[in-house]
C-alpha cells in the first residue's frame, strides 16, 4: 500500500462527512434565505431566483475548499506550521488596508477576489501560535517560561483583535478571547496565572466598556446597551436600533417544533417572508433566525448536535495528537468554531448582543467557507499524521 493511499484510507472519516452534512444542509438553506435579495434579470434568468443564484455559489466555493481541504489534510502539518509567520505579516498588512476602506464591512478586492481580512488574521494567528508554543522553548528554555508564554499569546491576539475592532467588526473581535483562553489552557500557562488574569479582567472590564470600547468601535455599546436594556425587560425601539434583535428572536421563538417549513410563504406565517428578518443579512449573519423559523426545533437541534459532534471530533483528535504543535493546532481550531458557533446562535437567541458574525459552514460567506475547510483540513492533517513520528518523513515512519 503506497503512503498516499494510507492517508486517505487512514482520515477521519467521520469529520469528513458531517463537515459536508453541515455544508449541504448550508446550501439549502441559503437558497431559502437569499430569495428575496434583489439581482440583476440575467441573473434570474439563468437561476431562477436570488436564493438558487446564492446556493449556486456557496456550492462553487465549496468545491474550490474541497481541493484546499484534501491538499492540506494530507500534507504533513509540520510544514504546514511554518507558513504562520508570512500569513500573519500578510493578514495583518491586508486588515490595514482594509482599514481604509469606505465600505462599513471593510473588505478587499484582490485579483477580483473580495473578502474580509479579519477572518485571515484569526486563522493565520492560530497556525502562527500552534508553531511559536512548541519551537520556541527549543531555542532557549527562557522561551518555556510562563511569563514568556503569555506575553507571545497576548501579542499575537492583541494586535489583530485592537485591529478588527477599530474597523467595527465586533463579532470577529470577539472571537479571539475563546481563542487566547484556550491558548494559554493548551500551551501550558498555569493555572494561577489564568486565575490572576481573570481577576484583573474582571476589574478593568468597567474602564474597557465605559473608556476603551467608544474608542475603538462607533456601534459597539449601543449594541450591547440594546441587549442588556432587553434582557432587563426594558424599553427598546423596535423600528430603530432594537429592530434586529427583537424579530429575529421572535422568529427563533415562534418556530415550534416543526417551523413553517423551507421557503414558507407570507401566507404560512413567516417573518422572513414578511421582511421582518433583515433580507440584506439573512442568509450569512442571521442565517440561524431562517432556519429556526423554517426548520423548527427539531431542525436547529439537528444543527447543535452537527457542530457538537464536530467539535467533539476536533477535541478527539487534539487529544490523539503526536506533539505541542497539533494539539495546540487542533484545540484552537474547535476554539474558534465554538465562538463563531455560540455567537452567531447566541446573537438570535439574545443571550448575545448583535455582533453580525457567520455561522461556519453554515452561512453564505464565501472566502470564509474556505477558511473554516482549510482549518478543519489541518485538524484532519493532525489525525492523519498523529502516529508519524517528528524528524522522520511520512513514508519512513509508516514502514
Amino acid at each position: 500500500m503506497t503512503p498516499f493511499l494510507r492517508k486517505i484510507l487512514g482520515m477521519n472519516w467521520v469529520l469528513v462527512f458531517v463537515m459536508y452534512g453541515l455544508l449541504i444542509f448550508g446550501v439549502f438553506m441559503i437558497e431559502s434565505a437569499a430569495r428575496h435579495l434583489a439581482v440583476p434579470k440575467d441573473v434570474l434568468t439563468q437561476f431562477g431566483s436570488a436564493g438558487a443564484y446564492y446556493a449556486s455559489m456557496q456550492q462553487k466555493w465549496i468545491l474550490f475548499g474541497s481541493v484546499a481541504y484534501f491538499a492540506v489534510a494530507l500534507v504533513d502539518y509540520r510544514w504546514l506550521r511554518w507558513l504562520g509567520i508570512p500569513f500573519y505579516a500578510a493578514s495583518l498588512g491586508l486588515m490595514a488596508m482594509a482599514m481604509h476602506q469606505d465600505e462599513a464591512v471593510h473588505r478587499l478586492t484582490v485579483f477580483g477576489l473580495t473578502f474580509q481580512p479579519a477572518q485571515l488574521g484569526i486563522s493565520s494567528g492560530i497556525v502562527l501560535l500552534a508553531w511559536l508554543l512548541q519551537d520556541l522553548p527549543k531555542l532557549h528554555r527562557w522561551f518555556g517560561a510562563p511569563f514568556v508564554r503569555i506575553g507571545i499569546i497576548g501579542v499575537i491576539a492583541a494586535v489583530p483583535f485592537l485591529m478588527v475592532m477599530k474597523m467595527g467588526d465586533m463579532g470577529s473581535a470577539l472571537v479571539w478571547i475563546p481563542v487566547s483562553i484556550v491558548a494559554l489552557l493548551v500551551g501550558g500557562a498555569p493555572f494561577r496565572y489564568i486565575s490572576f488574569m481573570a481577576l484583573v479582567a474582571a476589574g478593568l472590564l468597567p474602564l474597557l466598556y465605559f473608556v476603551v470600547l467608544p474608542l475603538v468601535s462607533e456601534r459597539g455599546p449601543e449594541r450591547i446597551d440594546t441587549w442588556l436594556r432587553m434582557l432587563r425587560g426594558q424599553e427598546v425601539n423596535i423600528a430603530d436600533e432594537g429592530y434586529a434583535p427583537h424579530n429575529i428572536s421572535m422568529a427563533v421563538g415562534k418556530a415550534g417544533w416543526k417551523g413553517v417549513g423551507w421557503k414558507a410563504s407570507v401566507e404560512q406565517g413567516s417573518l422572513h417572508a414578511k421582511a421582518f428578518i433583515p433580507r440584506e443579512t439573512a442568509h450569512n449573519d442571521y442565517i440561524f433566525a431562517v432556519i429556526a423559523e423554517e426548520m423548527g426545533f427539531r431542525g436547529s437541534l439537528l444543527l447543535l448536535t452537527a457542530f457538537a459532534l464536530l467539535m467533539i471530533l476536533g477535541l478527539f483528535i487534539a487529544f490523539y495528537s503526536r506533539d505541542v504543535s497539533g494539539r495546540v493546532l487542533a484545540s484552537l481550531v474547535v476554539a474558534l468554531f465554538f465562538a463563531h458557533v455560540f455567537e452567531s446562535i447566541g446573537m438570535c437567541v439574545l443571550i448575545m448582543p448583535i455582533t453580525g458574525i457567520p455561522l461556519p459552514l453554515v452561512s453564505y460567506s464565501g472566502t470564509f467557507v474556505v477558511i473554516c475547510m482549510v482549518l478543519l483540513g489541518l485538524v484532519q492533517s493532525v489525525w492523519v499524521h498523529r502516529n508519524v513520528k517528528p524528524g522522520l518523513p511520512a513514508k519512513a515512519a509508516a514502514d
